[in-house]
């Protein structure tokens, strides 16, 4: 589970430190979770004391700490002593506080702060490598099948009107036995968009070891680096969202996953115009067409 920030860690720490932190939390050794867990606890000492002081405070070695600095993105420990010392309060809140006793243009201003802090945070932490492989992988797939369940397929379904829009061979299903039916007939020329939040959905996981299976290329959307789901994965595009609302559920989850979709989308558009451009001016038509 992600490590639990407060107004006084964000206050302390870099807003960026804290994405990547949310993120590998859940991967890192006993002894990186050690170091973590001081940073987090007390990041004013962090910022101002020698490696090997950190090192003993924490329990664990002063090359932990060098390990756990590149990891946030930091060359080494004194960047990142140098980053708490600079860091200055971030305007847009990380946690927003819904609660009952606030108006609505309140909750509006919220809601829209979280969404574009989400943006942000997830084209920060967004593989760029990954993200060009997978756009790869799509324009030179046979058959391309979406999942997703519960209100991630909506998303999928989403990215399914955008391909078949371009004339590419695509399907999508909300039926698990219809999708692991699709799956059965992949095979290693053909790419597979998985997208869930946790990562850790029964019948998505099954689906990517299934896609696995047959040799299709599994690309998936997902918030954890460390899911079942991105351990079946061969291109991972992770996102950044780590705000819950009042009653706990993750807030715009969705509109990072869509916007990935939607970048997916345009640059395959952009890399296979010569071949798809009559197809889409087709669907235009078409749609048009129904709009008389």
């Amino acid at each position: 589970m992600p490590i639990e920030i407060n107004e006084k860690i964000t206050n302390k720490i870099p807003h960026y430190c804290l994405i990547r932190l949310q993120s590998f939390y859940d991967s890192l050794e006993s002894a990186e979770k050690k170091a973590v867990d001081l940073l987090i606890e007390d990041p004013d000492f962090i910022a101002n004391a020698k490696i090997v002081e950190a090192a003993q405070r924490a329990g664990c070695s002063a090359a932990t700490f060098v390990r756990l600095a590149k990891k946030l993105g930091y060359k080494g420990y004194p960047k990142l002593k140098k980053a708490l010392l600079e860091i200055k309060k971030d305007p847009i809140q990380l946690y927003p506080n819904i609660s009952e006793d606030d108006k609505c243009e309140d909750i509006v201003v919220k809601i829209f702060q979280t969404s574009i802090q989400t943006l942000s945070d997830t084209l920060n932490l967004l593989d760029k490598e990954a993200y060009k492989k997978a756009v790869n992988a799509i324009c030179k797939a046979q058959k391309i099948i979406l999942y997703g369940v519960g209100d991630a397929f909506p998303i999928a379904q989403s990215g399914y009107y955008k391909f078949l829009r371009i004339g590419l061979n695509v399907q999508v299903s909300a039926d698990f036995d219809v999708q692991l039916i699709n799956v059965s007939h992949l095979s290693k020329n053909d790419v597979a968009i998985i997208i869930s939040h946790s990562g850790r959905t029964k019948n998505i996981v099954e689906v990517a070891k299934y896609a696995k299976i047959v040799g299709a290329t599994v690309i998936s959307i997902t918030n954890y680096p460390v899911s079942p789901l991105a351990k079946n994965s061969d291109t991972l595009l992770l996102t950044a969202v780590f705000t819950n609302n009042v009653k706990g559920e993750v807030i715009s989850k969705r509109i990072a996953q869509l916007c990935i979709l939607e970048s997916l989308y345009i640059n395959v558009l952009l890399k296979l115009k010569q071949k798809v451009i009559e197809d889409l001016e087709k669907s235009d038509l078409a749609v048009e067409l129904n709009k008389l």
